[in-house]
């Protein structure tokens, strides 16, 4: 199935990577050795070489998906929502850092990466931003990482869509 290119965005094919360059900005995709990329007008085409190797195309329709999120950040870009649950939990932003206040004796400072931008609409919202879809989501469950919801309230660090099955207390 070909990756179709949008209006805007151009491809550079070279030997062992393909660079997509969009209105967001430039990703590049290495490819591994068995994989083919083909422009044909304003289309990718990922194929596998050496069809015949244990799992080549596996690896095509990988990196065919890789392709695909790429275009999608170069053109509209990914986004994370968290929100903060629970009695005094806050979130800001400064400079490059996001400062946050999760009922621990201290203060997270948690270094914004490269390539990712991060909001905070209000004090109880996070949102993550960026063309890498894989970084957006990595740099997301970093964030809920430093206190993930718990089971019995709810409270912690939780995507925006995310449901929490919270269980009944202990009985006496």
């Amino acid at each position: 199935m070909p990756v179709d290119l949008p209006q805007g965005v151009s491809a550079t094919i070279a030997a062992d990577a393909v660079t997509l360059k969009g209105a967001k900005g430039s990703l590049t995709l290495a490819i591994k050795n068995g994989i083919k990329v083909v422009q044909q007008e304003k289309r990718l085409q990922v194929e596998a070489t050496d069809a015949a190797a244990e799992g080549m195309n596996a690896v095509a329709g990988a990196t065919r998906a890789h392709l695909a999120n790429m275009v999608m950040g170069v053109t509209k870009g990914y986004e994370k929502k968290l929100e903060l649950v629970g009695v005094g939990y806050r979130a800001a932003v400064q400079a490059k850092s996001l400062t946050l206040t999760l009922g621990y004796s201290h203060l997270i400072n948690f270094a914004i990466p490269d390539g990712i931008t991060i909001e905070t609409p209000s004090q109880t919202e996070i949102i993550v931003k960026g063309i890498d879809r894989q970084r957006v989501g990595q740099t997301a469950a970093e964030i809920r990482g430093f206190r993930p919801p718990e089971p019995y309230k709810g409270k912690g660090v939780k995507y925006a869509d995310e449901k929490i099955s919270l269980k009944e207390a202990k009985k006496k």
